[in-house]
């Protein structure tokens, strides 16, 4: 069997081809044919070598492919197509460089195989060093000697970086796309090594390769960022047209509460449940009309100003802003709070509400204004002509029974007169009663019989209306069934029960002269003298009216000794003990505080009335 078929067979070093010629030589044999022998079983294994690299090579090239058609990484891919480089050409070090059009060099972008950090941040500028020198060219380069070649442009940052990675053999191949270069593929050894054209042309290959990775990778990302675009694009054009769908819901919703007679609780409620939150309704003094304005700061009504002057919704903080005015005067704010961004598209929901919102409010006002104008023409028939002919069925037009007990109340202020007078009227529309505005006070007539209370409510509500304090005097019209013709006389008395707190230093309070006491009785209409002895004596009376006791006659004598125990039982001609149970059965009927100065005035002044008025009697 020929020797060199074995060594072929297990792929044996070039050395070993020489054993067979040695040993004929030892054995004195003619080597000739040996000789011969031997150099074709050397080709044949240099060809057998070459086409293992070159399946080597196609096998790299096809695994590249392979990457390309499954590109998801592009890192990845032009790693792999690194690594190949340095396995296949047998290199110390294979890395590639990418062209950096805004700054005009090259810049490290993969490695494989290198030790030095200097090296792996190197730039290259176009024309320096080997790898500038391919990438402004456009033609590969190689060379067996780095820093022995006279053909580079060597610069002090290429070359201390290339010392410090210690390189000597270079070979880079451009990376192109068309004419364009794009990038540099190097493989490189840190010893003296000239590289075959073999190689050349199989580095050029994978660089090809990068260079399609590279594109594709390009291409991907500008397909991924259109796609992008285009969903964002349906998104906005989505999310626009159901903001236009909403709005133009929330119009026809609003638009039909108008028609149906709605009101500022029906707009509110659609707004909120449209854009979600929670909306408040302020009118045009910044008071709530729905909702709660307890947590509402100056930012809002600052911003409540802005929205006026720019005719559109204002964001401030986490609430949104919506004012409407009409000839530069305020009508009514919508604020809506909520944790969500809310659109400018959804924002003209707002401001439609808040139009809407102010259209009812002008009209309920123009309504008001109207009905409070008859209301209010009526009352001052009432009080000057209330022998009129009518009057009764005007008042029955307007809702209001004359034949049932009412109150009249007169409120003195000082604050707006076309509020003051909105107030009034409202108030009386709510009651089934009348309303009038006469300069800085108006008037009511209302159903009712507690008119102290009447006069404290009217009091408490129109102060809170305006802002500033109202004073309001009482008095009832008349009995039950001649209401008409008691009007004038409950309302001089009204007048004066009025004057009488303001005079009291009890502005911004409400009576009726009954509560006031014996100022009451002096400027009451009817002098109630019977009515004030009640209220001051009436426990008494009645507890001597049943018991038979002197309890009257006691607080009398009292009294006229100045408080004096022992002098008042001289007067009686009692005992002091008995004065004492007298004055501590006087305290239980009218109270702990009867000797109090104001209180006691009183009883003293009802004690004097009482006695006048039973010499009256006697007489």
């Amino acid at each position: 069997m020929n020797p060199y078929l074995e060594l072929l067979a297990r792929e044996a070093s070039a050395v070993e081809f020489e054993g067979p010629v040695l040993q004929a030589r030892a054995a004195g044999l003619d080597t000739a044919e040996l000789e011969e022998d031997k150099f074709a079983a050397l080709k044949v294994r240099a060809m057998l070598r070459r086409r293992a690299r070159r399946e080597a090579e196609l096998s790299a090239l096809f695994d590249t492919a392979g990457d390309l058609a499954g590109l998801t990484d592009l890192d990845a891919v032009l790693a792999a197509i690194v690594q190949r480089a340095r396995r296949l050409l047998s290199t110390d070090i294979a890395y590639m460089t990418l062209h950096d059009p805004e700054r005009g060099d090259t810049y490290m972008r993969v490695t494989d195989g290198s030790i030095s950090a200097r090296f792996r941040r190197l730039r290259l500028a176009m024309g320096a060093g080997l790898g500038g020198l391919v990438a402004e060219s456009g033609t590969p380069y190689n060379t067996a000697d780095y820093f022995a070649d006279e053909r580079l442009r060597h610069t002090n940052t290429i070359d201390e970086a290339v010392h410090e990675e210690g390189l000597v053999a270079i070979l880079g191949v451009p990376l192109r796309l068309g004419t364009q270069v794009i990038g540099v593929l190097f493989a490189a050894n840190r010893s003296a090594r000239p590289f075959v054209q073999e190689e050349v042309a199989l580095l050029c290959s994978l660089a090809a390769h990068a260079a399609v990775a590279i594109d594709t990778a390009r291409l991907l990302q500008e397909t991924r960022s259109a796609l992008a675009e285009l969903s964002e694009a349906n998104s906005l054009i989505s999310a626009h047209s159901e903001a236009i769908e909403r709005a133009a819901d929330a119009h026809d919703r609003m638009t039909g509460l108008v028609l149906r007679g709605g009101g500022v609780e029906d707009v509110a409620a659609v707004v909120t449940e449209v854009l979600g939150g929670t909306v408040t309704v302020l009118d045009d003094e910044g008071r709530p009309l729905v909702g709660q304005a307890a947590d509402l700061d100056s930012g809002v009504f600052d911003a409540a100003r802005s929205s006026r002057a720019l005719g559109r919704t204002v964001k401030r903080g986490g609430a949104y802003v919506a004012s409407v005015d009409v000839g530069a005067a305020p009508v009514c704010t919508l604020v809506l709070r909520t944790e969500q961004q809310v659109a400018a598209a959804d924002q003209r929901i707002l401001e439609r509400g808040a139009i809407v919102t102010a259209l009812l409010l002008l009209f309920r006002r123009s309504v008001a204004e109207a009905e409070g104008r008859v209301r209010g023409e009526l009352l001052d028939d009432l009080i000057s002509r209330p022998d009129l002919a009518g009057l009764g069925e005007r008042a029955r037009r307007l809702g209001v029974d004359l034949d049932l007990p009412h109150v009249l109340v007169v409120a003195r202020h000082e604050g707006q007169r076309e509020r003051a007078a909105f107030w009034a009227s409202s108030h009386a529309a709510l009651a089934h009663g009348l309303a009038a505005a006469r300069g800085d006070e108006v008037v009511l007539l209302v159903p009712g019989e507690g008119p102290g209370a009447v006069a404290r409510r009217v009091a408490r509500e129109l102060s809170s209306s305006l802002g500033r304090p109202a004073t309001a005097g009482a008095a009832r019209a008349a009995a039950p069934g001649t209401a008409a013709s008691g009007v004038p006389d409950a309302y001089r008395e009204a007048q004066r029960c009025a004057d009488a707190l303001i005079a009291l230093g009890r502005a911004g309070d409400g009576a009726s002269a009954d509560e006031l006491g014996f100022v009451g009785l002096l400027m009451g209409e009817g002098r109630d003298v019977s009515g004030f002895l009640a209220s001051a004596l009436g426990p008494v009376l009645d507890y001597d009216g049943r018991r038979g006791t002197a309890l009257i006659r006691t607080l009398s004598a009292y009294f006229g000794a100045g408080g004096s125990l022992s002098r008042t039982a001289d007067a009686l001609h009692i005992h002091v003990n008995t004065v004492t149970q007298r004055l501590d059965r006087v305290a239980q009927l009218l109270g702990a505080d009867w000797q109090e100065p104001e209180r006691a005035l009183e009883i003293q002044l009802a004690l004097r009335l009482h006695r006048l008025r039973s010499h009256i009697t006697d007489a």
